[in-house]
């Protein structure tokens, strides 16, 4: 049995993950969801809706209000592959999700994470 592809899972599901990680070092679902929204711009109520349903990460990012600019800046390696490198836009885009959670959970400060 193969396992399901991670774009095919509800953001909901992955989102409580994505806190935890934080929260083991000490930062909080609020930095968080403003690395989120940074990159998606999503408005916070926007977030909390889809946290509570189904929605996959396909939608999540198809239907992204403003995809951040920036977010080519993003660069390093999530579970041994570089983003940066990462043929299928998809997910380059989770990917680039996963780094800014990876850098929160890392200490680095927000507006080092922001690239501001």
């Amino acid at each position: 049995m193969s396992m399901p592809k991670i774009y095919t899972m509800s953001f909901a599901a992955v989102h409580p993950a994505y806190v935890a990680k934080a929260e083991r070092k000490q930062r909080t679902k609020a930095e968080v969801d403003e690395i989120i929204r940074w990159l998606t711009g999503y408005a916070q109520s926007e977030l909390d809706t889809l946290v509570e349903g189904e929605t996959d990460f396909e939608i999540f990012f198809a239907q992204a209000p403003a995809m951040n600019p920036q977010r080519d800046k993003i660069k390093g390696v999530v579970c041994g592959v570089r983003v940066e490198e990462v043929e299928e836009e998809l997910m380059r885009e989770i990917r680039y999700l996963d780094k800014l959670v990876d850098e929160l959970a890392t200490g680095k400060p927000m507006a080092r994470i922001l690239r501001s």
